[in-house]
This record gives structure tokens, C-alpha cells and sequence, in this order.
């Protein structure tokens, strides 16, 4: 074990570790079928995510028509149920990402989730792609009272990996403002699922690929 600039380091996970669009689509896609509306293609869903299971809902509702707080109420559980079913259908990690995963735990380092998906679905997802022994904590968008971009979540996967000096990894404003927030250096990924240029999230570092994350922290410090 080599030393590393950071203790711990945390990610999110839609748009960041997976490329969940495929099936975060189908379950939006399966919803508002159910409600009557038309489907939305996987490009707009992949600029919807990082609020959540809900607001992704309410802005797949407003694409195709008008959207009420009931209708929201109607359509969550369909999603949910429908999502939970085929959380790993077609999610995929994105290239590179295992290698850095290795070789940031082989330096000493902690690895943890923060995200705005439910703990719930989270965990059914990271055990679905077999990562149950990858992270020392998930922390989910309903595990605090506040959720991202509020720093809390981030501090508290933080302090249940070990504490210490920590980097987040993500792929939206959501995410850098969280950093932000947080005071703690952020990594932008460029290929995640972003509403905005990534040049305009914000973030310390932007990286293209996985094969750039490990030095990119390195310069960081």
C-alpha cells in the first residue's frame, strides 16, 4: 500500500459509477405509459437525472403534458416498482471505472456512495452488479432528513468510511455544488448525466475518462 492525498473518496452513483440511463428510462418511459402520456427518448432522460426517483418523475410528467403533485403521487409507485424489477437490466460501469476502483483501494483509500437515488433502490443496485465489498458506505438521497446539494449527505458517508481528508467524484451541478458546499475538491466526470457544459459545473477537476480520476486527484492535493 502506497500513500495517497486522500483518505476517503466519494462518488455518486447515477451518471457517475453506472450508466443507469438505459433503465432509469425504461422505468420512467413504463410510468407514464401506464398514465397515458407519450414516451420521452433516453437522450432527455440522461439530462433529467440526479434528484431523484421523483423529480425525475415530475420532469418526465412535464415533457409530455402537464404535471400535478397527484399525478406524481400516482405515477411514483409505478416507477418504483417497475425500476426495482430491472434495476440492472442494461446499467453498466463506465469504462475505466473498476481499474481506478482497484487501484484507489489498493493506495489505502476509502471508497463511498452519495447519491440522491433512494438507499433502498441503491443497494439493490450496487448488490445487482456484485459491489456489495467495493464501498465502506452509502449514504442515499431518504437516508438524512436533506439530500444533496445540502453537504450533510456527503459528510455523513464521509465520517462512516473513516473520516479524514476526502474527495467527491460526480457527473452534475448537483454534485459540485455538494462539493462546494461541502468545501471538499470535486471531480467532474465529462461523460455522466449533466443538464449544463460540464465546464459550467463548477468543479476542480473535469476528467474525459477513468483512466484520468487517480492522477487527477493526485493533482488536487
Amino acid at each position: 500500500m502506497t500513500s495517497f492525498p486522500f483518505s476517503v473518496v466519494v462518488f455518486d452513483l447515477d451518471g457517475t459509477l453506472l450508466d443507469t440511463a438505459p433503465d432509469l428510462t425504461a422505468a420512467l418511459n413504463h410510468s407514464l405509459t401506464v398514465l397515458g402520456r407519450a414516451t420521452v427518448p433516453e437522450d432527455s432522460v440522461r439530462h433529467m437525472v440526479g434528484h431523484g426517483a421523483r423529480a425525475l418523475l415530475q420532469k418526465g410528467l412535464a415533457a409530455t403534458g402537464t404535471v400535478s403533485e397527484a399525478l406524481v403521487d400516482e405515477g411514483f409507485p409505478i416507477f418504483i416498482d417497475y425500476y426495482r424489477a430491472h434495476i440492472a437490466d442494461a446499467s453498466r460501469p463506465f469504462p475505466g471505472l473498476e481499474a481506478a476502483l482497484d487501484t484507489l483501494a489498493a493506495r489505502g483509500v476509502a471508497l463511498a456512495v452519495c447519491t440522491n437515488k433512494m438507499e433502498s433502490l441503491s443497494r439493490d443496485l450496487i448488490d445487482t452488479i456484485g459491489w456489495q465489498a467495493r464501498f465502506a458506505a452509502l449514504v442515499g438521497g431518504d437516508t438524512l432528513p436533506v439530500r444533496k446539494p445540502d453537504p450533510a449527505p456527503l459528510f455523513e458517508a464521509i465520517a462512516r468510511s473513516g473520516g479524514g481528508r476526502a474527495a467527491f467524484v460526480g457527473d452534475s451541478i448537483t454534485d459540485t455544488l455538494t462539493g462546494q458546499n461541502a468545501k471538499i475538491p470535486t471531480v467532474a466526470v465529462t461523460f455522466g448525466f449533466s443538464d449544463r457544459p460540464h465546464d459550467q459545473l463548477g468543479a476542480d477537476r473535469l476528467i474525459d475518462h477513468y483512466d484520468e480520476l487517480v492522477e487527477a486527484l493526485e493533482a488536487l492535493a
